[in-house]
């Protein structure tokens, strides 16, 4: 009876602890102080030993305010480390981040500023945004078409825009088309004596096509590979040699993310820009002996004209605008990266959405998952154009 009644006292004692530890530590809450009420009547009626039971509600009792404890110290060590080490060290990481894309803006501004700059297709789209960031960055401009009113038209603008005063020189204009083999030579010499050498040659124009190839005509094949293909490896070819005796050149390939995958009733297209990837690549590895850089560009969909002017299976326009098309990138956001790819002397650039960036690597690791998406493409597209 003794025992029972010093196990009691003992008890009672504890709990009485426990609770000043629950009124100092308000977070604990309601939950363990009717936790302790109940075991404090059961202990005033219990019949069994009670050094056990006490033993028990001790141990597991003070289990709750250590591990509350721990939880205090680890948010104060939190707050510690937040005030006192992450976030300068978070400032510190976008200073660092911000001084590195300074001094690559800066890089590009002094490799691009007096370079003499040959754009094809500058009269539209892509080529005459290319033509306007490169102008705005201080390069000496030869722009090159088809159309000579156009041309003249751009050189005009770019001559009078607020860039013309890191500008010393007026843009050039050579007119020319780039699927005629014969005109490619003379216009050549010409852009060669706009102002005696080439600094940066920048093969954009382009034409697009649309169709099946069991309805496809073969002439209609030859006159994309010639515009996509032939016309600007005659050029590269043509003004190669000037860039080797000078030991300075760098040659731009407008290329597509179709030069890294195929999709159906793209084949012209396709094969141009895959012929066009293969044929820079190997351009490239020849002639880093001469100090002459490649750059392969590789654009997704751009809000142009391209498909309006695309070729069909029988050679006359398509007329339509792709839905996806019309939901590609603005030409003068991706005219700034071709700048920036140009000024950081980069070799090969994707500039298109992570699907088709993915659809690259599938098409390398899971070749034939990527054949049947292609496959169900082709059928949904088929089935579209029937409805």
């Amino acid at each position: 009876m003794e025992l029972t009644r010093h196990g009691l006292r003992s008890y009672q004692a504890v709990c009485k602890l426990l609770q000043g530890h629950v009124h100092s530590c308000p977070s604990l809450g309601n939950p363990v102080q009717l936790l302790l009420h109940s075991e404090l009547k059961l202990a005033t009626t219990a019949s069994q030993p009670l050094q056990v039971f006490a033993r028990r509600q001790w141990t597991q009792s003070f289990r709750v305010v250590p591990s509350d404890r721990r939880s205090l110290l680890k948010a104060r060590a939190m707050d510690l480390i937040t005030s006192t080490a992450i976030l300068p060290l978070l400032f510190g990481c976008v200073g660092v981040f911000g001084l590195f894309k300074l001094l690559q803006w800066l890089r590009t501004r002094a490799y691009v500023r007096d370079a003499v700059v040959v754009i094809t297709g500058a009269t539209s789209g892509l080529g005459r945004e290319c033509a306007r960031a490169f102008s705005a960055a201080g390069a000496r401009l030869v722009l090159c078409g088809r159309n000579a009113e156009a041309l003249e038209e751009l050189s005009r603008e770019l001559a009078a825009s607020p860039a013309a005063k890191v500008q010393t020189h007026k843009p050039h204009t050579v007119t020319f088309d780039l699927a005629d083999p014969g005109a490619i030579v003379g216009a050549a010499a010409e852009i060669l004596r706009c102002f005696g050498h080439v600094d940066v040659l920048i093969n954009n124009a382009g034409v697009s096509y649309r169709g099946a190839v069991v309805d496809t005509s073969l002439d209609v094949d030859k006159r994309v590979m010639e515009t996509n293909y032939f016309g600007p490896v005659a050029l590269t070819k043509a003004l190669l040699p000037s860039m080797i005796r000078r030991r300075q050149g760098h040659i731009v390939a407008i290329s597509s993310i179709q030069g890294r995958i195929s999709i159906p009733f793209r084949s012209a297209y396709a094969a141009s820009k895959h012929a066009t990837q293969a044929f820079f690549d190997c351009l490239r590895a020849e002639v880093e002996q001469h100090d002459v850089e490649v750059t392969v560009i590789s654009p997704g969909y751009i809000h142009t004209q391209l498909s309006l002017n695309a070729l069909t299976a029988d050679g006359s326009k398509y007329g339509v605008m792709d839905e996806s098309t019309a939901q590609g990138r603005s030409p003068a956001e991706v005219a700034r990266d071709v700048l920036a790819a140009v000024g950081q002397r980069k070799k090969d650039v994707v500039l298109a959405g992570l699907a088709p960036s993915l659809a690259v690597y599938l098409r390398t690791l899971a070749p034939g998952l990527f054949f049947s998406l292609m496959a169900s493409r082709a059928r949904k597209e088929r089935k579209s154009k029937h409805c």
